[in-house]
């Protein structure tokens, strides 16, 4: 299968490596507190027939992501809980106070509420979408009218 990637406009892919760049610092120094929501990073593919977004959830119970399809717009929102250590987790009804302490020095992943807009091109058949989500990525088919 061959991939085809659009021109960007001058600077974009700079501007989208510097956003990077700024968020990698604030989590250096602010991960241990989450914002208010974090956002999924996203690849959008196009065939003949469809729109294929793929968007990173890794770690997101699939009960916890609600996808919409209105205005032009996808929008996906859940929310995803602190990994927690396998030693930490304990036998299945034990109490916490069982619980290994667990001294945290780095916290980059994302937790918390997250919430992802994505404009849709006026070519997608919004009552036919359809989503899987397999291996930690929530694959959304936009077929086009």
């Amino acid at each position: 299968m061959s991939v085809t990637v659009a021109t960007d406009q001058p600077f974009n892919q700079m501007a989208r490596q510097m956003s990077k760049l700024v968020d990698q610092v604030h989590k250096g120094y602010y991960g241990f507190a989450p914002a208010d929501t974090w956002t999924p990073n996203v690849n959008l593919y196009e065939t003949d027939e469809a729109y294929m977004v793929c968007v990173d959830l890794a770690g997101v119970d699939k009960e916890k992501i609600d996808v919409v399809v209105a205005d032009g717009r996808l929008r996906l929102r859940g929310t995803r809980v602190v990994p927690r250590c396998p030693e930490e987790s304990g036998a299945p009804g034990e109490p916490e106070a069982h619980l290994k302490r667990l001294r945290v020095h780095l916290m980059e992943i994302d937790h918390g509420g997250f919430s992802r807009e994505v404009e849709l091109p006026l070519d997608v058949d919004k009552n036919r979408v359809t989503a899987i989500y397999r291996d930690g990525m929530l694959w959304i088919e936009l077929p086009k009218k």
